[in-house]
């Protein structure tokens, strides 16, 4: 079988290099795609070929993508966390340093300069005081979220001589391994806001996410802290951020994203979304995407996806796999099972996992299953997909 390949945004040719050119077929214009890759583009709103199996985002957030209408389409999202954290994890240090020696205004200030050089070395003299900030060993540094870039910037911290609090309820073991020891686990947003001097926000924004920095969290913090996100912008309210900095109740707010309200202001830096913009990290998406890819499509693995269960199940030597999405409900393998027994055909290994409202079934079958069965398969009720490999 040969794949089809959507791209909808310029993607890193060492990762779609990593597609075999006999097997895979690359093409931005395509029609009836097998899989979508893709970055930024929205897809909210866009029509779901029939043909589609997979969809990969190289990069981690996904609310450029409608979750819900993929899931109910038995359609698999895959990201790739982790694989831009050490390029976000650098920016997020440089707005550490930013926001503690204010060298944004301060370089601003010293652009706008003019005379001769006496005259310029007695206003550098006058005016440096204006610019006068704190160093960071000793300070605390806040960390919301724990996943794979907020683990990269608390043990930065800790590596700067920083105290660091981190706050994720739903940190992983593996994350949790990689976490400096000296980094303290907050339970409470409050308490880490209210302890903080430099507070950085780390999660996805969905739903839960949204607002999470309101009022109430803003009066949390005291008057000389900073807020830096690096995540994306609605995480923060905009409209309680501007009350706090007009009110004096906050340092100052870095971020990757301007807005018209952030632009004018005093005390805020914004950059133009540069967290993940190095060529390595491109590289290291792409490359991850891919391969997600290409497990999902050839072995019906599941990596790193927003909506499926994760499912890898070695092949069975000499045997023919289906790979079955479904609803999660009792009763599926069973109806599953019953059908490859009256088709004489021996189950060799099975896996079955679930998520939610999707579960997924992988069975390596003894013998041939010919599209009448598959077809067959793909007729019990809440079955939403159902392919042999």
């Amino acid at each position: 079988m040969t794949f089809l390949i959507r791209t909808l945004n310029s993607i890193s040719p060492t990762g779609l290099g990593r597609f075999p050119a006999d097997r895979y077929t690359i093409d931005p214009a395509a029609d009836a795609p097998t899989a979508l890759l893709l970055r930024s583009a929205n897809l909210h709103g866009e029509p779901i070929p029939d043909s589609l199996l997979a969809v990969a985002r190289a990069g981690a957030g996904t609310n450029n993508i409608p979750i819900e209408e993929y899931s109910a389409r038995g359609i698999p999202v895959f990201n790739t966390p982790g694989a831009n954290a050490n390029a976000v994890k650098e920016l997020v240090v440089a707005a550490l340093f930013l926001a503690a020696r204010n060298i944004i205004p301060a370089a601003a200030f010293a652009h706008r300069l003019v005379g001769t050089d006496e005259e310029m070395n007695k206003a550098v003299e006058a005016g440096k005081k204006a610019f006068a900030g704190f160093e960071l060993p000793g300070r605390t540094l806040g960390v919301i979220g724990l996943g794979a870039i907020g683990v990269e910037v608390a043990n930065a911290g800790a590596a700067l001589g920083m105290r660091v609090l981190g706050f994720d309820p739903a940190l992983t073991v593996d994350h949790a391994w990689k976490l400096s020891s000296r980094v303290e686990r907050i339970v409470s947003l409050d308490e880490l806001l209210r302890r903080s001097d430099i507070v950085t926000v780390h999660v996805p924004l969905n739903a839960g996410t949204r607002g999470l920095i309101g009022a109430d969290q803003l009066a949390a913090m005291h008057g000389s802290a900073v807020l830096i996100n690096f995540a994306r912008g609605p995480i923060v309210d905009e409209a309680a951020l501007v009350a706090a900095l007009e009110a004096g109740s906050l340092r100052g707010y870095v971020c990757d994203f301007p807005t018209p309200a952030l632009n004018t202001r005093e005390r805020v830096v914004t950059l133009p979304h540069l967290g993940a913009s190095t060529g390595e990290a491109e590289e290291n998406c792409a490359v991850m995407a891919v391969d997600q890819l290409r497990g999902y499509l050839e072995d019906g693995a599941v990596k790193n996806s927003v909506n499926f269960p994760a499912a890898d199940l070695a092949r069975a030597a000499g045997t023919e796999r289906l790979a079955i999405v479904h609803s999660n409900v009792h009763g599926m393998v069973g109806q599953i099972s019953t059908l490859l027994a009256e088709a004489n055909l021996n189950i060799a290994d099975l896996l079955n996992k679930s998520r939610g409202e999707i579960a997924y079934t992988l069975a390596d079958i003894d013998g041939q299953v010919g599209p009448g069965l598959v077809a067959a398969v793909r007729s019990i009720e809440g079955v939403l997909t159902a392919r042999s490999l």
